[in-house]
């Protein structure tokens, strides 16, 4: 009881809490003719964060299309694998899933270390994979994108736009129908592990089937959500949202607005490619550490990434141990109030559940791209 005291904590605190800012990056369309119902800074650069592992499904896709890889195929955890930030699966070098675990825990889990497991089985290293990652890329059209690692980890000259993971999005929804049952996924078993989805919205949204969800603290809440009623399929690419709350809250009101409005933009609403091209854009992704993550955390996770490639604010991930505290702390207090409600063995019992609260918050709490 404690125990998820602590942890609900942590998802209270951390990740929910509303704070004002402007709304980031948007656009709402219909994946099979490329129709845009809704768009708003469709071409500024950001962070993908995990959304990044859908480019990494999509060059997956590719490999067991064209035979190189097979569902069955079994992926080693390699020592690169184990250095990962969380999120992660946790494997130990040398114990191996097989492919089709592997994408399903890559979707679900968001683990970046399954993510370089991927990309060793299929291209023999991570750097070969980004390079077939950017070279997807640039077929697709994606023009103001390009990739650094397979997993959206914080990384110098990582970056997308919402109207690029729309091309994506529709890619993999068009190229692979039959892979997007990984999409509605909403919790896969790994051994005695049962690894439940980071996406909400596959719960709360009627119709939800999908795709990804993406955070780090320079990209904000990221998401790439999809939705079929009545026949009908929209995809919203939602960036840079202040908590998880606000990002399920703005997908789910861009898509019901859509297909409220369904008819009307089918008929009259532009395509991706024909939707104009913002007159001023930026270079460089937006940051977005100070107003997510809080001055505390973006100076601590500052001193512990450096200060940046010339001269530029660094990237910046949740840092852990500030979490840590933040939340260890609340749930001590909860806990203690316990104790001190009891007495004898009873006391006893909470005190250790203090300890236990502690040491799981530790584990859990980790830096990720999730």
């Amino acid at each position: 009881m404690l125990r998820r005291v602590g942890l609900g904590l942590l998802v209270g605190a951390i990740l929910s809490a509303p704070s004002a800012a402007t709304a980031g990056p948007a656009l709402v369309f219909e994946p099979y003719n490329g129709t845009v119902f809704y768009a708003e800074d469709p071409d500024v650069m950001w962070f993908p964060a995990s959304l990044t592992k859908l480019m990494t499904a999509y060059v997956t896709f590719e490999a067991l299309r064209d035979g190189t890889v097979k569902p069955d195929t079994k992926l080693i955890c390699s020592k690169l694998a184990t250095q990962q930030a969380p999120s992660k699966l946790w494997l130990k070098e040398g114990e191996s899933i097989t492919v089709d675990v592997a994408l399903k825990v890559l979707i679900v889990r968001s683990a970046n270390d399954v993510a370089v497991m991927l990309a060793e089985g299929v291209a023999g290293s991570q750097e070969a994979f980004v390079a077939k990652m950017n070279e997807a890329a640039q077929h697709l059209g994606m023009t103001r994108t390009h990739f650094v690692n397979v997993n959206g980890l914080p990384a110098e000259g990582q970056y997308t736009t919402a109207r690029d993971l729309a091309r994506l999005a529709r890619a993999l929804i068009i190229e692979f129908p039959d892979h997007l049952d990984i999409f509605t996924t909403t919790q896969v078993q790994v051994g005695k592990q049962v690894i439940r989805t980071h996406n909400g919205l596959l719960v709360s949204l009627p119709g939800a089937d999908g795709m990804k969800t993406g955070f780090i603290c320079e990209s904000g809440f990221n998401i790439v959500a999809s939705a079929t009623r009545d026949g009908r399929k929209l995809v919203a690419v939602v960036l840079g949202e202040q908590s998880v709350a606000s990002r399920r809250v703005r997908a789910t009101d861009l898509l019901e607005n859509g297909f409220k409005r369904y008819f009307w933009k089918s008929l009259f609403g532009t395509s991706l490619d024909g939707l104009a091209i913002q007159a001023s854009l930026n270079d460089s992704p937006v940051h977005m550490a100070d107003s997510i993550c809080g001055a505390k955390v973006a100076k601590a996770s500052r001193k512990r990434y450096g200060t940046g490639a010339n001269g530029q604010k660094p990237i910046l991930d949740l840092d852990a141990e500030e979490a840590v505290n933040a939340t260890t702390d609340a749930a001590a207090t909860v806990a203690k109030g316990a104790v001190n409600a009891t007495t004898g063995a009873a006391a006893a019992v909470a005190k250790g559940a203090v300890k236990a609260t502690k040491k799981t918050l530790r584990k859990t709490v980790k830096t990720g791209a999730n």
